[in-house]
């Protein structure tokens, strides 16, 4: 039989170097290469039991087979075989229609073999944590009394439990494997629930014993180097790690509850993964707008929608185009969420008052050519980047507003006097996110009215022919929901003369953006219902996103 690891290299699935480190873990603390590998995140554990079961004719356990706690309990009392063997060994073994059957990532191994023979035989199978994982742990238990939960050595010795990493790391595999962008632990009285935000939709993935709760929390904070045994307050913290194989930034926020600390784990990528403009979803007219106010060397570009709307994306992407090693780039972030090469990033830190506006101002003393704020949100903070636009830097910046064109009147709000905006402001920038149609599940509507509500509102420009595809049917590829990943849907003003008279004048946002039409502006709704018309989305999804009231 051939090594594991010549099939794994053999396959691509890892590296030399990959092997390497996993051997030299493996000297010391007797684990398999397999599992090791999977532990320091160089393999996802799914390829790993493909390969496996290749490699020694074991079959995959289906989700729809697994049992429950109880059935792998009554099988342990009835074989005499110790619950915490079962833990130690990740095994399962349960009964279904009078025969034995026998699971886990590592069934292959000569001890747990022999064991299993001596229970007199049993049907065998690889098994994932992801069906394992709660299974394992309700088996293991853990003292959720307060006395426990509040011990921080205690709370140290349940973060190193074997169950608990491998029941985590499971969930961030998992997570990497949908494409989340978030995983949410969230403790109720009885249960704590783990949920992945896919494609801005958050779905329930499982629900296990409030008792794992404490020594699942403590396994995320040690990973983010928090304070474990601080249950009190809100915090906050980051990591670098690889999981299935995947470089990640993890970013991590805990907020007490009553059953206990919710927590929300962001899964961040690197800049290397950042789309161009035109994948992130501009029209070439909106890539047009961009690409000019960033070629200026003074004035302030704002970029606005909603938390998770892609706006540090986007403007990630502009700071990548002007990174050319010629201009200074200073950064200030809450919290720095990409690390670019060649760019100066700070972050806020609240805790000795380092704000937005305390760090632009130590920013202008840097001598920069271009500043990221991210984002203005008092009368100082806005003042303070108009100054800098005014003093003859680019500033890029984000704002919470509905629509591009009310940023104006925000800014104006904030404290800007109207003159001094109007001479720095170069372009406003909305967006939001829609989820793009599967590629391999194309189906009609099966409620056409959406399209026509659409219809009434497109101008002629955009109604032109018929649609590619609607959706509405979802199919096996993408968790039969129809869709798969999201685009970017944008509106993007230049800020021209006219438009700059107008605001110094006073305009409305309703007479800046009749205005702006008549310079080839269209609005975040008739970009996505453009792009519903085109196959990027769905008219539903448009109208979900964007406000179906807006019809």
């Amino acid at each position: 039989m051939r090594r594991l690891s010549e099939l794994l290299l053999e396959r691509g699935l890892v590296t030399d170097q990959d092997c390497a480190e996993a051997e030299a873990i493996q000297r010391d603390s007797g684990a398999g290469l397999g599992p090791t590998l999977v532990r320091i995140g160089a393999l996802s554990e799914e390829a790993l039991l493909q390969v496996l079961s290749e490699q020694v004719g074991l079959p995959l356990l289906d989700a729809a087979a697994a049992p429950d706690v109880e059935a792998v309990r009554e099988a342990a009392r009835e074989l005499g075989a110790p619950l915490s063997w079962l833990v130690d060994n990740e095994t399962i073994v349960w009964r279904s229609h009078g025969a034995l059957h026998a699971a886990g990532p590592r069934v292959h191994d000569p001890a747990i073999q022999e064991a299993i023979e001596q229970w007199g035989g049993a049907s065998i199978y690889f098994a994932r944590s992801l069906l394992l994982e709660p299974i394992l742990l309700s088996l293991r238990g853990f003292d959720s009394s307060s006395s426990a939960a509040s011990d921080p050595s205690r709370l140290m010795e349940l973060a190193e439990e074997a169950p608990v990493i491998d029941f985590v790391n499971s969930v961030l595999a998992e997570a990497v494997a949908l494409r989340a962008s978030d995983v949410h632990f969230e403790p109720f009285e009885n249960q704590l629930l783990v949920r992945l935000r896919v494609d801005g939709v958050l779905t329930q993935r499982r629900a296990v014993s409030r008792e794992l709760f404490d020594a699942v929390a403590s396994r995320i904070k040690l990973l983010s180097g928090m304070d474990i045994a601080e249950r009190r307050l809100p915090q906050d913290g980051r990591q670098s790690m690889r999981v299935a194989g995947r470089d990640l930034d993890v970013r991590v926020s805990t907020l007490p509850t009553t059953w206990g600390e919710s927590i929300v784990v962001r899964l961040l990528g690197s800049t290397r993964r950042i789309p161009e403009l035109d994948a992130l979803g501009l029209t070439l007219a909106q890539q047009a707008v961009m690409n000019e106010v960033i070629a200026q060397p003074n004035g302030l570009v704002l970029v606005t929608g909603p938390t998770g709307s892609g706006k540090t994306t986007t403007v990630y992407r502009l700071i990548s185009r002007l990174n050319d090693g010629v201009r200074k780039i200073v950064t200030i972030e809450d919290p720095v969420e990409f690390d670019v090469p060649g760019v100066l990033q700070m972050a806020v830190r609240a805790d000795i008052d380092l704000d937005f506006a305390a760090g632009l101002r130590s920013i202008l003393r840097q001598d920069p050519d271009v500043i990221f704020v991210g984002e203005i949100r008092d009368s100082e903070t806005a003042r303070t980047a108009v100054q800098a636009a005014l003093t003859g830097h680019l500033v890029i910046s984000t704002v919470h507003t509905n629509s591009a064109l009310a940023a104006a009147s925000r800014l104006v709000d904030l404290g800007v006097e109207r003159y001094l905006l109007a001479d720095v402001l170069r372009a406003v920038i909305g967006q939001r996110l829609v989820r793009s149609v599967c590629p391999r599940c194309a189906a009609p509507d099966p409620d056409a009215s959406h399209e026509a509500r659409a219809q009434a509102v497109l101008p002629a420009a955009l109604r032109a022919g018929p649609p590619r595809f609607r959706t509405g049917r979802g199919c096996a590829a993408c968790g039969q929901s129809g869709f798969q990943g999201r685009v970017g849907v944008f509106e993007a003003a230049h800020i021209d003369a006219a438009l700059q008279e107008a605001i110094r004048s006073g305009a409305s946002e309703a007479e800046l953006s009749a205005l702006a039409r008549t310079r080839g502006f269209t609005t975040l709704l008739e970009n996505g219902l453009a792009k519903a018309r085109e196959g990027h989305t769905s008219f539903r999804e448009a109208l979900r996103v964007l406000g179906a009231g807006a019809l």
